[in-house]
């Protein structure tokens, strides 16, 4: 269990990061689907890509394991951590006794967080770059990333909230 340094989450302050997760869902939705890279190659040639598109062409392209770990770490991962973070909420406005267990899978969880950032970084790089490349980046790698660290500072909070039962 993460070490917990305040009192429990008030229904007021469970609320307000509520609607901080639904901006975060919005933000990861624009993350995932919007352009993030366009990578121009010998001035006329360009290609322009998404996550989601991305991973739709490693998979057209027979690369499942790169297909694997981009979607299950930059699409379903963290979409899940949304949905446990969206109801721990809820869990801490209804006092429900299921809130050291889902707790315990968002610490358990939190040592995962840095791979988002890590499969961005594997998604550039399976993009095939030529010797001479240029590489414009666009709004969806920022959506993306203010999504990952709003997700980590709703996490922050929520870990907070109960002390240790240990």
């Amino acid at each position: 269990m993460p070490p917990s340094t305040g009192p429990a989450l008030t229904p007021r302050r469970a609320s307000q990061l509520r609607l901080l997760l639904v901006l975060t869902a919005a933000l990861l939705l624009v993350g995932l689907s919007a352009p993030m890279l366009t990578i121009e190659q010998f001035l006329f040639i360009q290609s322009s890509f998404s996550v989601l598109s991305g991973t739709w062409q490693l998979l057209l392209q027979g690369q499942y394991l790169l297909f694997l770990l981009i979607a299950g770490f930059s699409i379903v991962l963290p979409t899940l951590k949304l949905l446990v973070l969206y109801r721990l909420t809820g869990a801490a406005i209804e006092h429900d006794s299921r809130l050291p267990r889902y707790l315990k899978l968002m610490h358990d969880y939190g040592r995962w967080s840095m791979l988002d950032v890590f499969v961005v970084a594997v998604l550039v790089v399976t993009v095939k770059l030529g010797a001479i490349a240029q590489v414009q980046i666009h709004y969806g790698l920022y959506a993306f990333c203010a999504a990952i660290l709003l997700t980590l500072f709703i996490t922050a909070r929520i870990s907070r909230l109960q002390p240790d039962n240990d």
